[in-house]
């Protein structure tokens, strides 16, 4: 096996047990008031902010260009 099959199942496996260490850490158990209320508003926040980012943003500079005309014309 070459090293570039190696490190893609090293990292497969790293990736799996991160994303099961939560479901196995808080399994059965009864989240607070507060962190649902929080989880909920989470994917809305994520996409915002990535579709500022991607429209917005150019290298390390903040651009208003074509892109923001499209989601202005969007929303």
């Amino acid at each position: 096996m070459s090293a570039v099959w190696t490190a893609i199942a090293t990292l497969t496996v790293i990736t799996f047990a991160v994303k099961a260490a939560g479901p196995v850490a808080l399994g059965g158990r009864e989240l607070p008031g507060w962190a649902e209320r929080l989880i909920v508003l989470l994917p809305a926040a994520l996409l915002t902010a990535l579709v500022v980012s991607q429209t917005l943003a150019d290298a390390d500079r903040i651009v208003v260009d074509a892109r923001a005309a499209g989601v202005g014309a969007a929303i």
